[in-house]
């Protein structure tokens, strides 16, 4: 028998909201295709881009927000994103009371939190606000406290509204908070891909279009699953999370469908992203589809 390919994989955060990717690993996806998957900590943000440049890792899986960065910093960037599995905004507005028929411009003059932990959510946010004709810098909100304190702030009543995700959407929820906003209803926005050197990528494809084919068979298992399935598949990577808790937040994001059906990462979710990140000056340049993004191994695979 012949022996499996290996790739060295980086794990920058561990994140309900990647369940797929543990899903992945969790079963025989990997090793059913020949491939051998290492699961590695991260060393950071910009140490992993560094690493992966250097061919010192295989694949990072993170945000295409980094990527677009990289690129916008280093025109001749290798970094290059060729399969995607978050594909839609997974943040939600958890208020502290009902709010029926709730919009954007409700905010002001609310205590209102956003995410601290993570830049895309309120990156995103942001536009969806300019979009509204709101101007975001004008409205007053705590943007410097972790989402567990803001959870329990809302609990507390010192809070009106906070920018979360998953199980800080659940447990704020089983707190008493309500539900006022899903990012997910503005269509795809490109959340989380996997990310190889294109060098590395041109050189060896196999071992990349074998993790392509493990991931699509994953996400076509996910999307058949029930949450208390996947909960039960993934659990061991969130010992310390309630498994009631765990299965009601996959199944919220199952609902949002912020996973893709596909590794295909879509034009329309890259250039929704891109524009969040111009408007607020996050990138100083309109980095293009094409440099960022290598469909081919997912096109084949999907095709195949």
């Amino acid at each position: 028998m012949p022996e499996p390919y290996r790739l060295k994989l980086f794990e920058n955060y561990r994140f309900v909201l990647y369940a797929p990717f543990y899903a992945a690993h969790a079963s025989v996806a990997y090793a059913d295709e020949g491939l051998s998957v290492e699961l590695l900590p991260s060393p950071g943000p910009g140490r992993a881009e560094a690493m992966l440049a250097a061919g010192e890792v295989d694949v990072l899986w993170m945000g295409p927000i980094r990527l677009m960065k990289q690129h916008d910093d280093e025109l001749k960037s290798p970094l290059v994103a060729f399969a995607e599995v978050v594909c839609r905004d997974p943040f939600s507005l958890v208020g502290s009371r009902p709010h029926p028929g709730f919009r954007l411009a409700d905010l002001s003059g609310l205590r209102f939190a956003s995410t601290a932990e993570v830049p895309t959510p309120w990156l995103c946010l942001e536009q969806d606000l300019r979009d509204a004709g709101i101007d975001p810098a004008r409205l007053g909100r705590v943007s410097d406290r972790s989402m567990a304190e803001n959870v329990a702030a809302l609990a507390a009543g010192s809070l009106d509204v906070a920018q979360l995700f998953e199980p800080f959407v659940e447990e704020a929820v089983g707190a008493g908070g309500h539900v006022w906003y899903q990012a997910s209803a503005r269509g795809r926005t490109s959340y989380t891909a996997f990310i190889a050197n294109r060098v590395g990528l041109d050189r060896g494809p196999e071992p990349f279009a074998c993790m392509v084919r493990a991931i699509y068979k994953t996400q076509r298992w996910v999307a058949a699953a029930s949450p208390e399935a996947i909960a039960t598949a993934i659990a061991s990577y969130f010992p310390a999370l309630d498994r009631g808790v765990l299965t009601r937040a996959l199944a919220r994001y199952k609902a949002q469908r912020v996973w893709g059906s596909d590794p295909m990462l879509s034009k329309d979710g890259f250039e929704r992203l891109r524009r969040a990140l111009l408007g607020s000056g996050f990138l100083k340049r309109r980095v293009s589809f094409d440099e960022c993004v290598d469909n081919r191994l997912a096109h084949t695979v999907i095709g195949g």
